[in-house]
């Protein structure tokens, strides 16, 4: 009997130390779950941040060739009303 309850008492205090050690595991584990969490977060709001740069990029290069197709149709014209002046001009 006194070996069954020195057995016990030796596998309560194994168990102990184990629990211990796996509470332990366990909260190392939750705080880097908690890291990568806060991390994907981060990423996530940086590709949304990102996503909106490139709307707005998107929206500029748009407006710019808007303009610069309108430049150069008002080119265009301008260099056929001098090309009528100077072939006008030459034939005088």
């Amino acid at each position: 009997m006194k070996k069954l309850i020195k057995f016990a008492m030796i596998a309560l205090a194994y168990s102990m130390v184990t629990a211990c050690a796996t509470n332990s595991d366990v909260e190392n584990l939750q705080a880097q779950v908690n890291d990568l969490d806060a991390s994907v977060k981060q990423a996530s709001a940086d590709a949304v941040s990102a996503q909106t740069i490139c709307a707005d990029a998107t929206e500029k290069s748009i407006a710019a060739k808007n303009a610069a197709d309108r430049a150069a149709r008002f080119s265009r014209k301008a260099n056929a009303k001098l090309g009528k002046k100077l072939r006008k001009s030459m034939i005088k």
